[in-house]
């Protein structure tokens, strides 16, 4: 390793707060859950996770989404994506689902299972202003297409990214738009045995966090809970042990727009001006238009 590379340090954490969104989906909202709590270019991120139906069995009915990116990681269970230009997706366990609203979609999720365990992540992804108006893109990925690595003492998963192991290297499924995406993301879920140790590399000056979903572990000596976000300061890697009972962890790191960040519910733009633009197209019909 070059002598001068800078180990990641966990600068803060956020707990996942109990809410509920959809039709009543109870989930932890850790980044996001106020305004002061995102990290550019993540503006939230929810993890929902029950054996009980009446948790989940509403689900999310038609909803519209302009000016960003929404990425459902689906651990257990099945839902299935519908929009209004009749898109269908099946969201099983294991698989992702890299939506880009981009001009504006109208879409359902909905619970495929009327019992069992649903669990998975839902994270929404800024977008550059000049990519907030176009066209919705999919990415469905299902489980079988995402690299899974051994390493000592653990697995990586591989979302978005790449990954580089004793001179093999991973690239994740998710690509964007001919050409690099704005965030060059980063989307990792880590499983580790009890003490196992892992160094991940990270892009040097790109914001990343760490959430503990199973177990808990130290980042950089210090200590990330259960069901915590862990924001780390910046640097070329990070250093995770796992706790004692072992650990799941997803990381997510992405270059920071460094733009002005204007949010009304599902929509999210530049300015309260296009903030009301997309709430008048919504209202007559034209947000997806």
């Amino acid at each position: 390793m070059n002598a001068e590379q800078k180990a990641r340090n966990l600068v803060r954490t956020i707990p996942g707060m109990e809410t509920s969104d959809g039709a009543g989906v109870k989930l932890r909202r850790s980044i996001g859950a106020n305004q002061s709590l995102r990290l550019d270019p993540f503006l939230m991120l929810d993890e929902f996770g029950t054996e009980n139906p009446d948790d989940y069995i509403a689900g999310f009915p038609p909803h519209p989404h302009r000016g960003f990116e929404t990425v459902t990681y689906m651990i257990d269970g099945h839902m299935r994506h519908e929009d209004h230009l009749g898109n269908v997706g099946e969201l099983k366990s294991g698989g992702v689902q890299w939506m880009t609203a981009g001009h504006g979609v109208i879409h359902s999720e909905m619970p495929q299972q009327e019992s069992g365990r649903m669990r998975g992540f839902q994270l929404w992804i800024n977008l550059p202003a000049r990519e907030k108006m176009k066209p919705a893109r999919y990415q469905d990925i299902p489980a079988g297409d995402l690299p899974k690595i051994v390493l000592d003492g653990g697995s990586l998963k591989l979302i978005a990214g790449r990954f580089d192991k004793n001179g093999e290297s991973w690239a994740g499924p998710i690509n964007g738009e001919p050409g690099d995406m704005a965030t060059d993301p980063l989307f990792v879920d880590l499983e580790l045995e009890p003490r196992a140790q892992f160094r991940l590399a990270l892009q040097h000056g790109h914001n990343a966090f760490a959430y503990a979903y199973e177990g808990s572990c130290r980042v950089g000596g210090k200590t990330l809970q259960h069901q915590h976000a862990g924001i780390l300061g910046d640097g070329d890697y990070a250093d995770i042990e796992a706790g004692p009972e072992g650990l799941r962890l997803i990381v997510l790191a992405g270059k920071p727009l460094g733009e002005p960040v204007v949010q009304y519910g599902p929509f999210v733009m530049n300015t309260r001006e296009e903030i009301e633009k997309a709430l008048d197209d919504y209202r007559q019909g034209k947000l997806t238009a």
